[in-house]
């Protein structure tokens, strides 16, 4: 069952997602402040798949409530909606941990194929391949049957997002990749994503992967192009 938790104060906006979301096939829990949204997760003993939440929230705000969620779980899936512009915000956004960010105003078509996208990840984390296979680079193994990754045998703790980037990059290992091919395969070809936010996850990466995140090694930027994976 798909399941998507509407965080939104807004109670004009709040409806109209959500009845775009129902119908396209989505089951939808909605609240209108971010306390309520982590009690409806605790309640559903984390049975929920995607988490749309606003910005501007009273009391806890959607910065605030994408991070407890984000520790939580690292494979559902979160979307911010918010009226905030500001390339700081979206940043900080994704920086938080969420998988996409949609400004409004936004058209149904956008915030259903937004969700779309990011269920497919989700759905693809909770489905185990037939065949266990590993890709190993450098001081990296990359497990494809639990979908984790490891640095040196410890844990690298990655959003689906994250994981994504780390097969794309390690199955073409050496090979430049254009910042906009890395969008259409992660976020998918219809998906109205701006490349910043290839970008951003790239630098959310690397945190988590380089000895040196200033100073990357593994992750290196082709300037004016994309990213490649420089380790054998």
């Amino acid at each position: 069952m798909k399941r998507i938790l509407v965080c939104e104060d807004e109670d004009v906006i709040r409806d109209f997602v959500v009845i775009n979301l129902q119908r396209a096939g989505y089951t939808v829990v909605d609240v209108s402040s971010g306390e309520e949204a982590l009690a409806v997760y605790d309640r559903e003993n984390g049975d929920i798949d995607i988490a749309l939440l606003d910005i501007t929230l009273p009391g806890m705000d959607g910065f605030a409530v994408c991070k407890q969620l984000r520790e939580r779980s690292s494979t559902m899936g979160i979307i911010f909606l918010s009226a905030r512009t500001q390339e700081m915000d979206k940043v900080s956004g994704l920086m938080m941990g969420a998988d996409d960010y949609v400004t409004k105003p936004f058209s149904p078509s956008e915030v259903v194929a937004r969700v779309d996208a990011v269920y497919r990840r989700v759905s693809m984390a909770a489905g185990v391949p037939k065949v266990s296979a590993v890709i190993e680079s450098g001081p990296f193994v990359l497990n494809l049957k639990s979908r984790t990754l490891t640095k040196a045998g410890r844990p690298v703790e990655l959003t689906q997002v994250e994981y994504q980037i780390m097969e794309l990059l390690l199955k073409n290992r050496g090979v430049a990749l254009e910042r906009t091919r890395i969008l259409g395969e992660i976020w998918g070809e219809h998906v109205y994503s701006d490349v910043k936010i290839v970008d951003v996850n790239i630098r959310r990466l690397r945190i988590k992967v380089e000895d040196e995140p200033s100073a990357p090694t593994y992750i290196q930027t082709v300037w004016g192009f994309g990213y490649k994976w420089a380790a054998e």
